[in-house]
């Protein structure tokens, strides 16, 4: 069931915003016009990605450095014992950004 996370006018272009739906932390990302969902917390030691940088799809964890796809949560490099994250389907509707955990 897709539940609002936040108004489009909420994440700029390129930027991110942490929201919690149903006790997950899901970063909402703003990539080239098209927003993504992906697990807040790094696999590696949990650190919090919002804090983190996005360049262009790729979001970097704050800590120690570990690389995301958001389109698909894909590691792309990191410390040994980093994992894939967890992605949500995104809608958009009228104002809204709408996930569906």
């Amino acid at each position: 069931m897709f539940q609002e996370a936040f108004k489009l006018s909420d994440i700029a272009g390129g930027g991110m915003k942490a929201a919690k739906i149903d006790g997950r932390e899901i970063a909402v990302c703003n990539y080239d016009g098209k927003f993504y969902a992906i697990d807040n917390r790094c696999s590696h030691m949990n650190g919090s990605l919002e804090t983190g940088t996005l360049d262009g799809y790729i979001l970097t964890c704050p800590l120690h450095y570990a690389q995301f796809d958001i389109t698909t949560g894909e590691v792309l490099s990191g410390p040994e014992k980093t994992f894939n994250l967890k992605t949500y389907p995104v809608q958009v509707e009228r104002d809204s950004i709408k996930i569906d955990v």
